[in-house]
């Protein structure tokens, strides 16, 4: 498997033409960089390798430990962390379930502080239709599904660099290829 300073070096190269794409499909500037910018983070930040003590990981400094209970539940390299269809989604879905969770604990401490009455799980959830709006208002209509191809494609390098290097590794380059 190729080490982490490969890894981010593959990540960096790729983002080029990753950006070039999100413009070429886009015709927006906005958008691309959007793309891009989700890539580099998606293969820094938010790749397959949040299972294990890593250089992503590591890079969360004092908030890898949101990442503990996802390195618990998943084994290194299992379809669920470095799948291809998989692997980003579940990352996903997990990030804003806990950055959810953090938000309506925060929300709770501010409310019991200030002698207020907590907000419900509806109110709550009425919060994330006003913050989709801005992002839309000022990204474009697109961002989302842009956002999430683009860490999908950052993560998914990270993901096919290890399959090459394993194939090199073994000898068995000829099948990759």
């Amino acid at each position: 498997m190729p080490s982490g300073r490969t890894h981010d070096a593959i990540t960096f190269l790729l983002s080029v033409p990753a950006t070039a794409i999100g413009y070429a499909a886009t015709g927006n500037a906005v958008s691309a960089a959007l793309v891009g910018a989700a890539f580099l983070f998606g293969g820094l930040m938010f790749g397959p390798d949040l299972d294990t003590v890593s250089r992503q990981y590591s890079r969360w400094s004092i908030f890898r430990f949101v990442w503990f209970p996802y390195r618990s539940f998943f084994s290194h390299r299992s379809r669920f962390s470095h799948g291809l269809i998989f692997g980003a989604l579940i990352r996903v879905v997990y990030f804003l379930g806990i950055i959810t969770l953090v938000a309506f604990l925060a929300a709770y401490a501010y409310a019991a502080y200030s002698k207020g009455r907590p907000p419900d799980l509806i109110e709550f959830t009425q919060f994330w239709g006003p913050a989709g709006d801005l992002t839309r208002r000022h990204l474009g209509d697109h961002s989302l599904p842009l956002a999430f191809a683009g860490l999908w494609l950052g993560a998914a390098s990270h993901t096919l660099t290890d399959l090459a290097g394993s194939f090199i590794k073994t000898g068995r380059i000829a099948k990759f290829l």
